[in-house]
């Protein structure tokens, strides 16, 4: 067992490792325990060396792919980061937050082999977010469909959202940010600030809120929200779940419900970055309050609500990324969906980018500085 890198978590000294044997194995699994306050767990490092590493996709012969956010598809096989790379993947508006964002097997992957994208899309006024979908064929994308893209495209380099979810129905979820201008969240004649929903194929669904509102998108689900960059929907509940950021202060864990206001530029618990106020109100008759709300931002991006029975210490909690103070959030949430406990795992490990849970059951978080893919083992 090669150590690869030292860190501490709450005061426990932990190592990152890299075992000869195949990673996430917990019967093969030899290295550093770590003891949180109801998992115990080691983490395997499974690849280093990435730049900007977004989401992940995991396909059914064992690969992982990793958008990088410049444009690139890594292919993680067999334990090791290749240097082939994804060919056909579409170009990008790589600028600032934008770029190459998410990447999503269907749950029918082995059946009908879509891949879903979400990407900052160059266009006429500067880019936005879009959904598509394609095939692999080998190492390169085929039969490629694009879904959607955000309208007003915009020059900005900042909000871009963008998750994409299956609801097991026909549906995907996905959101898009408000692209740093904050009257966009509100305004139903844009996508932005918004959770949208279609069907797989790109269509509108009929049931969707808005359908048939003149003056309205008819792809939105819900609106009056930031940057949302982690979404999950939670099959064993049927809720949809997200979590953005909020300026300085303000990040929030939401349960995002059919057609309601979030609040967001209007109720907010964060302040400007210059230290301004944006609104003197927290809470306005009509809009929806967070399930929980970070002060001082953590800068949330990437959330899993953990199911399955490989972690039951953290079973049905949410694990949210936090990029600016940099580790893994757990978050337990009553069945009356109050937050009632939170914790700090992984501290100090990197910006984390993702927080995504496999197939098989086990729990792999991404980050940036430095570029690394771990993959937490229980014990």
């Amino acid at each position: 067992m090669k150590k690869y890198v030292l860190l501490f978590l709450s005061g426990m000294t932990f190592a990152l490792t890299q075992c000869s044997d195949k990673p996430g194995d917990s019967a093969a699994y030899n290295g550093a325990v770590t003891q949180s306050e109801k998992q115990a767990f080691g983490v395997d490092t499974v690849a280093t060396g990435l730049e900007n590493p977004w989401g992940m996709a995991f396909l059914p012969d064992g690969r992982i792919l990793v958008t990088e956010r410049k444009g690139e598809i890594r292919i993680i096989q067999d334990g090791k980061l290749l240097d082939e790379k994804i060919e056909n993947v579409p170009s990008v508006y790589a600028n600032g937050q934008g770029g190459l964002l998410d990447i999503v097997a269907h749950p029918d992957y082995a059946n009908n082999g879509w891949i879903y994208l979400s990407y900052a899309k160059p266009g006429e006024g500067g880019g936005g977010t879009t959904i598509a979908r394609t095939k692999l064929q080998g190492n390169a994308f085929t039969d490629f469909q694009e879904l959607f893209s955000a309208q007003p495209f915009a020059n900005s380099d900042v909000h871009f959202g963008s998750r994409i979810v299956f609801d097991g129905k026909g549906h995907i979820f996905f959101s898009s940010g408000e692209r740093g201008t904050k009257a966009n969240a509100q305004k139903l004649s844009n996508h932005l600030g918004k959770v949208l929903r279609l069907n797989e194929d790109g269509t509108v669904p009929t049931d969707n809120p808005f359908v048939g509102i003149d003056s309205a998108k008819s792809e939105i689900w819900s609106y009056g929200h930031r940057n949302p960059q982690g979404l999950v929907y939670d099959a064993a509940t049927e809720t949809l779940w997200d979590v953005e950021h909020g300026p300085k202060g303000g990040d929030e864990l939401n349960k995002v419900e059919k057609g309601k206001n979030y609040g967001w530029p209007v109720i907010t618990y964060g302040i400007n970055y210059d230290g301004t106020p944006i609104t003197d109100i927290t809470a306005k008759e009509g809009m929806e309050q967070p399930v929980h709300y970070w002060v001082p931002s953590i800068a949330t991006c990437g959330l899993v609500r953990v199911r399955g029975d490989q972690y039951p210490g953290w079973k049905g909690n949410f694990l949210v990324g936090a990029l600016a103070l940099t580790h893994v959030h757990r978050v337990e949430v009553s069945a009356e969906n109050k937050s009632v406990h939170d914790e700090k795992l992984l501290d100090k490990i990197g910006r984390v980018r993702a927080v995504v849970q496999s197939p098989d059951g086990f729990l792999y978080v991404a980050t940036e500085s430095p570029g690394m893919v771990l993959k937490i083992i229980p014990q």
